[in-house]
């Protein structure tokens, strides 16, 4: 079985994703109710009966809400690491079966691969991941790369590399500028840390980053994470006209979940 994935939503409300391998069944942040994401999956097929594991990347609620509610599902296998596991352990009524990463480092789930890598953002000690499944020069298990990036305010070196390795990017767009600065809701500060180096990339930072990596090797490439108030899929769509980026582009809006793809 290939690498297959979609997306059961994005944006600040809630950021969770579906990925699926011949041995296993995880998602990518639980940042919805546990009842929503239990919608969230029937409406693919599944289940969070079925979830083996979720791979979480920083403690904040739109990415982590969901697993105060996941205690009626023991099985469940929470990997983060240890600040992002305190973080959100400090506000559980029980312990879930907590798995431990240093950042940084590569892990095996069954028959994924798992790289994790330092993000810059306003939380305690947030992630990007790279998932892998397969082997090279194997015709019948071909290997296979899905980036996962979310919640940062710029991309350092290092985050090039690995998004240069994988076939299929998740990344955010998640403010026009422009929209932001006039928005009336938000004071200035928090204008401010949005737009900071430890805040969230705008659409044309997220241009800017992709050009800048261009690998050949991608195969799709999904903008994510969309701010309801200072963002539109038009908007995005005007920041990526004439990009350089030869991919299938997907922008993916708030409250939206993404066709089944496999990475083959």
């Amino acid at each position: 079985m290939a690498m297959r994935f979609c997306i059961l939503g994005s944006g600040s409300s809630g950021n969770s994703a579906l990925l699926q391998t011949a041995g296993a069944n995880v998602l990518v942040d639980a940042g919805f109710s546990a009842r929503r994401l239990g919608q969230l999956l029937a409406g693919v097929g599944h289940g969070l009966d079925r979830i083996d594991a979720i791979f979480l990347t920083h403690e904040h609620g739109d990415h982590a809400s969901a697993v105060e509610g996941l205690k009626k599902f023991p099985h469940l296998r929470l990997f983060a690491n240890p600040a992002t596991a305190r973080a959100i352990q400090a506000k559980l009524s029980y312990r879930p079966d907590w798995v431990y990463f240093e950042t940084g480092t590569t892990f095996q789930f069954h028959d994924l691969e798992i790289t994790s890598f330092a993000v810059p953002h306003d939380a305690q000690d947030p992630v990007g991941f790279r998932f892998s499944h397969g082997f090279a020069d194997d015709l019948f298990s071909p290997r296979r790369s899905l980036a996962w990036l979310t919640d940062l305010g710029y991309a350092p070196q290092h985050i090039h590399e690995h998004l240069r390795e994988a076939d299929v990017v998740v990344v955010e767009a998640n403010h026009c500028a422009e929209l932001l600065k006039a928005d009336a809701r938000r004071p200035w500060s928090l204008k401010q840390r949005i737009s900071g180096r430890h805040g969230h990339l705008s659409n044309q930072s997220a241009r800017e980053l992709l050009e800048s990596v261009a690998s050949p090797r991608w195969r799709h490439v999904f903008l994510t994470h969309l701010s309801r108030d200072c963002n539109s899929p038009e908007a995005v769509s005007a920041a990526f006209a004439g990009s350089r980026i030869a991919c299938e582009l997907s922008i993916v809006a708030p409250g939206d979940t993404t066709p089944v793809i496999e990475l083959v």
